[in-house]
């Protein structure tokens, strides 16, 4: 009956994706039926800590992220968590050998969270992304290369990137809420109070230079994940024009989206680009 238990887990995974982010949850869709479950079970453990500290107020969020953590440390070791989420996650930790320091790394950028309202140098805004979104972005590979550690060598820095493309267009697009609802700017050199179209185009021409490198990874992907990954690229890349479209104050005002209508042309676009081998 373990089995049963684990179908649900990863199910749960499933759910917590396609609850939160519709965009991702399509992309991960594009990915081979082989690895989608792996991919399921790392965005819900990083969606359940990111909403930790991110989305419950009036609650203890330093008490709830660090008995998280300790309950991942305590499936980990037994195999196995009556947390569903923690119950995939430590499987696929365990099966593609993900590295712990990318787990602590990871955990290290949620409790900054709670403690940091302003990253001041570039240091202090690069370990952040690292830990947030780089190693995000690691542990994917580790499952897209599947043990292929030279191919993971290859791949490393780009996957890291993305990652990093991937979190810069989150905070660009998030900006309203981060400095208003939970007082955080990550923007070192920014001043968000005066935050203007000079600024915005300063931030999007450095997430575009991550963009760049990261599409040379991209078209280096086992035939497994390239198409997942290529629609997620798109979506951001399309994101990050319409920011790039929108005047500062809106931005500053208001959060940018991208209408369903439009991600359908984007995942179909993805696809004919997909097909005809110019990615």
């Amino acid at each position: 009956m373990k089995n049963l238990f684990d179908d649900v887990s990863f199910k749960c995974s499933v759910l917590v994706t396609k609850s939160y982010s519709t965009s991702f949850s399509l992309a991960v869709y594009m990915l081979a039926p082989s690895i989608r479950e792996a991919i399921y079970s790392i965005y819900g453990f990083v969606r359940f800590a990111d909403e930790i500290v991110d989305s419950f107020h009036g609650f203890d969020k330093k008490t709830l992220i660090e008995d998280f953590e300790n309950e991942y440390y305590k499936a980990q070791k037994m195999g196995i968590s009556l947390n569903p989420i923690l119950n995939s996650f430590q499987q696929t930790v365990t099966k593609y050998n993900i590295p712990d320091d990318m787990i602590q790394s990871f955990m290290k950028s949620m409790k900054m969270d709670l403690i940091k309202s302003d990253y001041h140098s570039k240091e202090e805004y690069d370990e952040y992304i690292y830990g947030s979104a780089d190693v995000v972005g690691l542990m994917c590979l580790k499952v897209f290369v599947n043990g292929d550690d030279t191919k993971y060598d290859e791949l490393k820095d780009e996957a890291m990137r993305l990652g990093s493309a991937f979190q810069k267009v989150n905070f660009l697009r998030d900006l309203k809420d981060d400095n208003l609802v939970l007082n955080r700017n990550y923007f070192p050199g920014v001043d968000l109070r005066s935050f203007d179209e000079k600024d915005k185009l300063m931030i999007i021409q450095e997430i575009e230079e991550d963009f760049k490198v990261a599409l040379q990874g991209i078209k280096k992907l086992p035939i497994e994940a390239k198409f997942g990954v290529y629609t997620a690229y798109v979506y951001y890349k399309k994101l990050l024009k319409k920011l790039e479209n929108t005047p500062y104050f809106e931005i500053r005002n208001s959060r940018v989206r991208i209408s369903n209508y439009t991600k359908g042309i984007l995942f179909a676009n993805s696809f004919v680009t997909y097909k005809l081998k110019m990615v």
